[in-house]
């Protein structure tokens, strides 16, 4: 989908010892993952073991060891899998339905960052790996700026927006706050609490809507132009 490419990055660590050759090692390794999932749902990440997650998996913990050097790598890979997880998602209603304005598409995002915390196993525990290392998405960006690279590119491929250090602070502060409304409504309310959800919504839309609109006017304002209404 424009604007969401690969979740590979400068600077990203790369949590697999080595790439699985064959479709059986592949299907283990997904075991794992999903073995890890469970147990973080179930325990969290403190009782989390590379035991647990063999015998969860009902593999060898040789082979655990194999593909993964310690627990922190299975929950990095599997934080790398629910960031890809979530760009299939978002790029499929992209292709899906038709959004007038950037606003409809940032709530698209949200319903979908929404629907995998009530469904997708480890996501609420894990979601971006922010509950267990802020760098597990790249060891040079915390996650959170990793996730509004890919929204920064969905607003300058998808809604034309022009590219620029503000863009990128904006909405490295929406995703931010918005982050921080989401967690608190699956705090309040493990299925999210409703009318926190609208709130984060409306923080993000509102706030990048403020943003957006001074940073054109600036931009109008050097070229000698009358700034434009926006919306």
């Amino acid at each position: 989908m424009p604007g969401f490419s690969s979740p590979q990055c400068d600077g990203e660590q790369v949590p697999l010892r080595r790439k699985p050759a064959q479709r059986r090692s592949a299907r283990r390794v997904e075991r794992m993952l999903d073995a890890c999932a469970e147990l973080l749902d179930e325990a969290g990440y403190d009782a989390l073991s590379t035991t647990r997650i063999a015998a969860r998996a009902d593999v060898a913990i040789g082979s655990v060891y194999q593909f993964f050097p310690d627990k922190r790598a299975i929950t990095q890979a599997l934080t790398q899998r629910n960031v890809e997880m979530f760009i299939s998602r978002v790029g499929r209603r992209f292709m899906e339905d038709e959004y007038p304005d950037w606003w409809h598409a940032v709530d698209a995002i949200i319903d979908e960052y929404v629907d995998m915390h009530r469904t997708v196993p480890g996501f609420r525990s894990l979601r971006f790996g922010d509950a267990v290392d802020l760098n597990l998405l790249d060891s040079a960006s915390e996650n959170n700026t990793v996730i509004a690279g890919r929204l920064r590119g969905l607003l300058l491929q998808e809604f034309g927006m022009a590219d620029s250090e503000d863009l990128d602070l904006s909405l490295t502060v929406a995703v931010e706050a918005g982050g921080a409304v989401l967690a608190l409504a699956f705090r309040r309310d493990p299925g999210g609490h409703a009318p926190l959800i609208e709130e984060a919504k409306r923080l993000i839309r509102e706030y990048l809507s403020s943003q957006l609109r001074a940073q054109r006017d600036a931009l109008s304002g050097r070229r000698g132009e009358v700034p434009a209404a926006t919306s």
